[in-house]
């Protein structure tokens, strides 16, 4: 059914509830895993137009990327990552059609209307802007919802 999964992880704590169902239902389906991290500072957003050197936010979410990469390979699944620069809901949409992927996993805050206001909501972006699926886990509950 979701022959490649594109897992939207944050390097931080709200992944330690996504990576679980996503690697479980990978391990069910057969599934291939692209992790994908949008470093969004100022040089990642910059890089590609002004030349700039990859920044320590960069290197550290590429070694974050690998690392959970290789902790998933080593637990029998096939998993590729990729760091994208720039806008997260923007970037999580190309790399989703680019790569093909029939299912986008993220997380939630659970923020309340009046924060989704100020502080934007990634997964309100992509699900507004795509006909992939989408499963929401909720950070630090370990809860999945689907959404589309």
């Amino acid at each position: 059914m979701y022959r490649k999964i594109l897992v939207a992880l944050e390097n931080g704590p709200a992944d330690e509830a996504l990576v679980p169902h996503v690697a479980e239902l990978a391990r069910r389906l057969g599934s291939e895993l692209l992790l994908v991290h949008v470093a969004d500072g100022w040089a990642a957003r910059n890089f590609d137009q002004l030349k700039l050197a990859e920044s320590a936010e960069m290197k550290a979410d590429q070694d974050y990327l690998d690392r959970t990469a290789q902790r998933l390979r080593d637990a029998g699944l096939k998993v590729s990552a990729e760091l994208a620069l720039g806008n997260p809901p923007t970037e999580i949409l190309k790399t989703a059609a680019r790569h093909a992927c029939d299912l986008i996993a993220m997380t939630s805050h659970g923020h309340k209307i009046i924060g989704d206001i100020f502080l934007g909501s990634t997964i309100d972006k992509v699900r507004h802007n795509t006909m992939i699926p989408i499963l929401v886990v909720r950070a630090g509950t370990g809860t999945a919802a689907a959404a589309s």
